[in-house]
């Protein structure tokens, strides 16, 4: 080969080298770009998510209780009869007690017309006892659809806050007024200071209601109309704030909800990833704004190891090492955003069971003393028979000792026995088991727990059994509604000489009935409509919550049952009605 043709060749050569490393550079660069927006976007993707978790786990903590006391009696007496001052002070004094129990920021009572009756601020300096909010949307929401939601600044306060409202209805289903609870979201906003990136929620309107920056805040991300700055001046949801808009622009569309954008912020013109999440259930719209600080530093690494790559086999090796200790990297990452959203929906269904489960242990409170008593007599007889059992043991008497440690192992296995169901009863059951049961077999149990009260009260106890009635349900749930009506009937026997407990149980057609009557006098007349209701009780203070009849009330609707109250010649009579399990 003549030597200019070889030395074309080589310059060839050379110039396809020089080519094809530009253009693996240039690929690679563009790749490296394309999967550090990627993996940017799976990040924020991730923490919005336990954002939008939090958030919804708060306003879901909060959102029946309105709902529940929407039942209360008193309420509803007090709306039938504003003018009643002693009415008022009674409900002033409970919405404070209710609103510091339950955390949140404020407690109010709106009549039809929207005017506070009664409020849990009725102390303070900015109460709205008085203040009229029928122009507010969470009360029409409430007339309306019977609930609302809102966020909104504070007309009388100033200070933001999501309102959660309820309608308080009649006996005839007519609404009468409303009850709100206002949640600052003050504490959840100043958790997230320190978060990386830049969180911002916004509602309906596009305008910036929370954020980790307070400079963000009340920033309008889109253009607002005329007719919604209108609204909005009407209803006075933002108060005197100007609304300012946020400039920003395009640079790239990464995915439906990842962009790469212009934004002309507080902190200066800046690139930013842009991530949105939607929030269905508030209307709202959550989004994060990350720097790409690495992006510069992405690209050039991949442009190095493409480089390498098309030089040497060794770079080749290194970077798919490389790669794959990435890709290991990116699946640990996904699996503990996997398990932390695991872990709060498991939190969130564990604060749903909380009630049931918090009445349970308050009845097992209850008979921990009898229960001591009851443990106590075997291990007293068990010291003496060792203390025999050494005389006998030192006088050679093996048979007899042989016959004493029987009757220790009898001692030692009744208490396992108790023992064992006690801590079988006081374990979480899940919501929705359902299985054939015995009722009397359910009874049973739950009478070996209450047997040390039985005996040291001097209850008699008289029953009439029919153990060929079954049901479906969970066990433990069942027990615990036998146990709450058995310790009501025991309480109202207290101070009575004559204590006799009649239980019945029977098949009626298709139904399965249990009756538990006792001796205590019965409930007063007008208290008899309202024993199932949250928080009502007619024992002194401190002496109960008045949750055990409302969570037995629950736990047999769950059921497909009812449960009812009515007064016999002696005392209380407690029916429960369930479907009978079908013949198999």
């Amino acid at each position: 080969m003549p030597a200019f043709l070889l030395r074309y060749r080589v310059v060839l050569i050379v110039l396809l080298i020089l080519l094809g490393l530009l253009a693996s550079i240039w690929l690679a660069g563009r790749y490296a770009e394309q999967r550090a927006w990627q993996e940017r976007s799976i990040e924020a993707r991730g923490q919005l998510q336990l954002y939008a978790q939090s958030i919804h786990t708060l306003v879901e903590r909060f959102r029946s209780v309105p709902e529940v006391l929407a039942l209360d009696s008193d309420i509803r007496a007090l709306l039938r009869a504003p003018d009643d001052r002693l009415l008022r002070e009674k409900l002033n004094l409970r919405l404070e007690q209710l609103n510091t129990a339950a955390g949140s920021n404020v407690l109010y009572l709106l009549n039809a017309q929207g005017e506070t009756l009664v409020a849990s601020n009725w102390r303070d300096w900015s109460s709205f006892v008085g203040n009229n909010y029928a122009f507010r949307p969470y009360f029409q929401d409430a007339l309306r659809q019977s609930s609302g939601r809102y966020f909104a600044v504070g007309v009388t306060t100033g200070i933001p806050g999501y309102f959660l409202s309820h309608a308080v209805r009649d006996d005839s289903g007519t609404v009468i007024g409303v009850l709100v609870v206002k949640l600052e979201l003050e504490e959840l906003q100043r958790d997230w200071v320190n978060q990386p990136g830049i969180l911002l929620v916004a509602d309906s309107y596009s305008v910036v209601i929370l954020s980790n920056r307070p400079a963000w805040r009340f920033l309008a991300l889109d253009e607002l109309s005329e007719q919604a700055r209108a609204e909005l001046v009407e209803v006075r949801k933002y108060a005197e704030q100007a609304l300012q808009p946020l400039p920003n622009t395009l640079r790239r569309q990464i995915d439906s909800n990842s962009q790469w954008r212009r934004v002309d912020g507080p902190d200066g013109p800046r690139d930013y990833l842009w991530q949105r999440q939607a929030m269905d259930d508030e209307g709202w719209t959550l989004h994060l704004l990350h720097e790409p600080k690495t992006l510069v530093n992405s690209v050039r690494s991949y442009r190095l190891a493409a480089a390498g790559v098309w030089m040497t086999l060794a770079f080749l090796l290194l970077y798919l090492a490389q790669r794959r200790k990435n890709q290991r990297l990116q699946a640990g990452i996904r699996e503990r955003l996997e398990r932390e959203v695991a872990l709060r929906t498991a939190e969130l269904r564990e604060a749903q069971e909380g009630l049931v489960h918090a009445a349970k242990m308050a009845a097992l409170g209850q008979m921990s003393a009898a229960m001591a008593h009851e443990i106590n007599q075997p291990l007293t007889a068990m010291q003496m028979q060792l203390g025999s059992l050494r005389l006998l043991l030192d006088s050679g008497r093996q048979d007899d000792v042989r016959e004493g440690l029987k009757r220790i192992d009898a001692l030692l296995q009744r208490i396992a026995g108790l023992t064992g169901h006690l801590k079988t009863f006081a374990r979480k059951s899940p919501a929705g088991l359902s299985e054939r049961l015995r009722l009397s077999d359910v009874l049973e149990q739950t009478l070996q727990l209450l047997a040390p009260r039985l005996r040291s009260e001097q209850v008699q106890l008289h029953s009439d059994i029919d153990s060929s009635a079954l049901v479906l349900g969970d066990a433990i749930r069942l027990e615990q509604v036998l146990l709450n009506l058995l310790n009501n009937a025991l309480d109202a026997m207290a101070a009575v000489e004559s204590r006799q407990l009649h239980i019945r149980i029977e098949r009626q057609a298709e139904q399965c009935v249990l009756s538990i009557a006792d001796s205590g006098g019965g409930i007063a007349a007008d208290a008899l409509a309202h024993v199932f209701e949250p928080f009502f009780t007619t024992k002194p203070v401190g002496a109960g919550l008045g949750l055990g009849l409302a969570v037995s009330y629950g736990i047999v609707r769950e059921l497909g049952g009812s449960l009812e109250a009515t007064n016999a010649e002696q005392g209380a009579v407690f029916t429960l009605r369930l479907p009978a399990a079908p013949n198999q």
